[in-house]
């Protein structure tokens, strides 16, 4: 499959499996397959996970910004070895960091630099920002199914 950067989710979702409502990645800016990527998530105000995360004061999950990551990476590894759709799973994060809240309306831009990549042990260091500020970083590794 051929890509042309920037790519929207409709083709996102031609090489990641994940589907509405958990694909947390709304495009892919750039990318050098199996290296690095660039992506970017559109943060919705009106997901329903911020009724409960906070009611008078919305903010996405930690949580969630580590998975956009994991799939903006995850984007990068599939294509790079025309894995499109396969299953990869999150099982590690180590050295992760949160520094700056991402609101509702926000973009968040997802990097990813592919550190390591095996027949099924990935790794990669990962950082998210808002408008070039620093929301979250982390070491994250995943393994192919």
């Amino acid at each position: 499959m051929e890509i042309t950067f920037p790519c929207d989710k409709s083709v996102v979702e031609q090489v990641l499996p994940h589907r509405d409502p958990f694909c947390w990645v709304t495009r892919v800016v750039s990318c050098e397959p199996g290296v690095s990527v660039v992506a970017e998530l559109e943060v919705d105000p009106s997901l329903p996970l911020f009724a409960g995360h906070f009611p008078d004061y919305p903010v996405l999950p930690g949580v969630i910004i580590m998975e956009a990551l994991a799939q903006a990476a995850s984007f990068c590894i599939l294509y790079a070895r025309g894995a499109e759709g396969s299953v990869g799973f999150l099982t590690g994060i180590d050295k992760a960091k949160f520094r700056r809240q991402v609101r509702p309306g926000e973009t968040l831009t997802l990097k990813a630099e592919i550190v390591k990549s095996s027949s099924r042990l990935c790794v990669a260091e990962v950082e998210a920002s808002v408008d070039g500020e620093v929301c979250a970083s982390a070491t994250q590794k995943y393994v192919l199914a």
